[in-house]
């Protein structure tokens, strides 16, 4: 029995674990869930596969419930002791200290956590202390818990790596190589054609490459087009990946004219709009988004020229965090129209920013 942990925007996460379990086909049964984990049944293929989910945080291997499942937990000299569902620190000393007196048999051990926090983050035991244990407990509403050891965790630093290392960077443009992920899987489509049609320099692109998928980018700008291509290949070198990307200087409202294939999903953030300077009222909200809907009108236009029937768009529209509060999420009955489907809608933002990424999962039905 397994746990993942979802990561910053739980409902995000959530509908990713569930489109990535589709996509690859995985025989999971959901045991029980709560805002912050879900736990299920599933081969260990999930073990192989976890690192190509974005937005969870760890793969927890659950060895049973209550603490007299702490005698399962496998010995560990160093260890640290995330506690989710539940903050309180005299708890935490008291689990922890349970888990030594339960190791004392076969050795020394110590625990430790960062200040303030109670949910080991995978960085403390990537960097510095790579054999630490991490020992998860699981708290339902009740006060019961079950117990697991993390197997698997999000690697911070090859996200890390893809984002700040590569030769050409846009840091207030490009889209984090973590939502990337998130949005190819979205998709729920395992192989086939992507496209990402404002491609910039190249981020989602690099995710399809990193995939093992038939990887193509576009964009208006030759410049960010040029920036693309020397961020694959120095992907290539330093991934050591075999597949490459097949990248156009192209129009998104005119893609027949660039590509000849048919793709199975298109996966893209495009122009959303300038830079805001305030948070707007609801009025000019809607205006900001009626103007930028007749570009993406032609846009959506020109993608049922080129995808598949019954291939998968995923594609962040823009939305507002208002000066009164709340935000302004636009419906598109013109989609529809088009032949596109809405299938999901997920927010992703910080709570510092004015503009907020309204991702959309849409199917061509025509």
């Amino acid at each position: 029995m397994y746990a993942v942990i979802f990561g910053k925007n739980p409902r995000l996460s959530e509908a990713e674990f569930y489109a990535f379990i589709r996509r690859f086909n995985l025989r999971v049964r959901i045991i029980e869930a709560s805002r912050n984990w879900v736990v299920f049944e599933s081969s260990k293929k999930i073990e192989h596969l976890f690192r190509r989910l974005g937005g969870s945080l760890k793969l927890v291997r659950i060895v049973g419930e209550g603490e007299t499942a702490i005698k399962e937990l496998e010995y560990a000299r160093f260890f640290t002791v995330s506690l989710y569902g539940r903050e309180d620190w005299k708890l935490w000393r008291r689990l922890g200290s349970g888990i030594k007196r339960a190791f004392k048999a076969e050795g020394p051990s110590k625990f430790f956590k960062p200040a303030r926090v109670y949910s080991m983050p995978s960085e403390l035991i990537l960097k510095g202390f790579p054999e630490v244990g991490d020992f998860v407990f699981l708290f339902r509403e009740d006060g019961s818990f079950l117990v697991g050891e993390t197997i698997r965790i999000t690697d911070p630093f090859e996200l890390k790596k893809l984002d700040v290392e590569r030769p050409v960077q846009r840091p207030m443009l490009s889209i984090p190589p973590r939502l990337a992920r998130i949005m190819v899987n979205l998709t729920e489509v395992p192989q086939g054609n992507f496209l990402d049609p404002f491609c910039g320099i190249g981020t989602i692109v690099q995710e399809f490459v990193l995939q093992g998928l038939n990887a193509y980018g576009s964009d208006s700008n030759p410049k960010a087009v040029h920036g693309a291509k020397e961020n694959l290949k120095w992907l290539k070198k330093e991934f050591r990946t075999k597949r490459s990307a097949r990248f156009e200087v192209c129009d998104a409202r005119k893609l027949k004219k660039c590509f000849r294939v048919k793709f199975d999903a298109i996966v893209t953030e495009p122009y959303l709009g300038e830079p805001l300077k305030h948070n707007p009222s609801k009025g000019e909200a809607v205006g900001m988004a009626n103007r930028l809907d007749r570009f993406y009108f032609s846009v959506f236009d020109s993608f049922s020229d080129v995808i598949k029937r019954k291939g998968v768009v995923v594609f962040v529209f823009p939305a507002y965090r208002l000066r009164g509060g709340g935000i302004y999420r636009k419906d598109r009955k013109w989609l529809e129209k088009l032949g596109f489907e809405v299938l999901g809608r997920y927010t992703d933002f910080e709570e510092r920013h004015r503009l907020v990424r309204d991702i959309h999962v849409l199917g061509y039905r025509v």
